[in-house]
């Protein structure tokens, strides 16, 4: 689960419009690539998905091209209908009622373990009961990166999202969420409960695997070498939450994500993407697609 924590919640942060006195002073973060196809041009952000106010503006290159761009696509729109997304997740997500329990799929031996971490985060056994064993993974996810002082209502996907909708800005997803929850929904019971027990491995150890704070240091410096540090650890997982990491998480939804800004490049003359930033680092990465398909592509940071 140590590549799980990582991947879900990558972090961005907020944007302004217009080139302030605190955005001309704001640091380089996450990863920024210009990219060129078909005369036409667009911006490719790396970001996280949890973030904090003191992120807040990003540097001028990234305002200054989302302020350009007429279309801005996100991996999903995190503003799109709620119904929607309660949906998918009692579809992928939840137990039919009287079906199992996360609590009881796990292994005897980690119970007490999963009991202490949901405590930690202000959680119940009987909270989350109805739910798949990937989903209280998230849970516990969300709550380590609450301990940081970082949460997903301050991550940049929403407030791009927001921004870009208050523009009157097209939105485009270069995914679903149900489509991402299904990946999640091919595991089988035994798959799930091993994911889960991943998880807790590495959350309750600092030293196993790469933790919350590591992904997050790297995106606030915009610290290249970290990343591709980090690519490698994710690449050499070889537990079963590491290879369905590499595998489906990343491998598998790279080359739709490039697609996606392939085919809003061809209709935009300028444009803006932002997507989590494991997803342009490692072999296979959505950066090196976009040159197979003929981008041209400049890394800025």
């Amino acid at each position: 689960m140590r590549r799980m924590i990582i991947v879900m919640f990558c972090l961005l942060l907020g944007i302004g419009t217009g080139a302030s006195a605190a955005e001309a002073a704001a640091p380089a973060r996450g990863a920024l690539y210009k990219l060129e196809y078909a005369g036409n041009t667009s911006w490719l952000f790396g970001t996280i998905h949890v973030g904090k106010k003191d992120f807040y503006p990003l540097e001028p290159r990234v305002t200054q091209a989302l302020e350009r761009a007429t279309a801005v696509a996100l991996e999903i729109d995190p503003t799109a209908d709620p119904a929607r997304s309660m949906g998918v997740m009692r579809e992928f997500g939840l137990y039919a009622p009287g079906s199992g329990s996360a609590m009881g799929d796990i292994r005897a031996e980690y119970r007490p373990r999963l009991e202490r971490m949901l405590k930690k985060h202000g959680l119940t056994p009987e909270a989350v009961a109805p739910m798949k064993p990937w989903l209280v993974v998230m849970m516990l996810t969300i709550g380590e990166y609450r301990s940081l002082g970082y949460g997903p209502e301050q991550g940049v996907d929403l407030q791009l999202a927001r921004l870009a909708h208050g523009q009157k800005k097209r939105v485009v997803e270069l995914e679903s969420i149900g489509g991402q929850a299904a990946l999640f929904g091919r595991l089988t019971a035994q798959e799930q409960a091993r994911f889960l027990e991943d998880s807790l491995d590495t959350l309750e150890n600092p030293k196993q695997g790469v933790q919350p704070r590591d992904l997050l240091d790297a995106w606030a410096s915009a610290d290249a070498a970290r990343f591709d540090a980090l690519a490698r650890e994710v690449e050499g997982d070889q537990t079963f939450s590491g290879k369905f990491m590499q595998r489906v998480l990343l491998n598998e939804r790279n080359p739709v994500l490039a697609d996606g800004i392939v085919a809003m490049m061809k209709q935009e003359q300028h444009s803006f993407a932002a997507i989590g930033t494991l997803h342009l680092v490692g072999s296979g990465n959505v950066a090196e697609l976009l040159r197979q398909r003929g981008v041209k592509v400049e890394r800025i940071y």
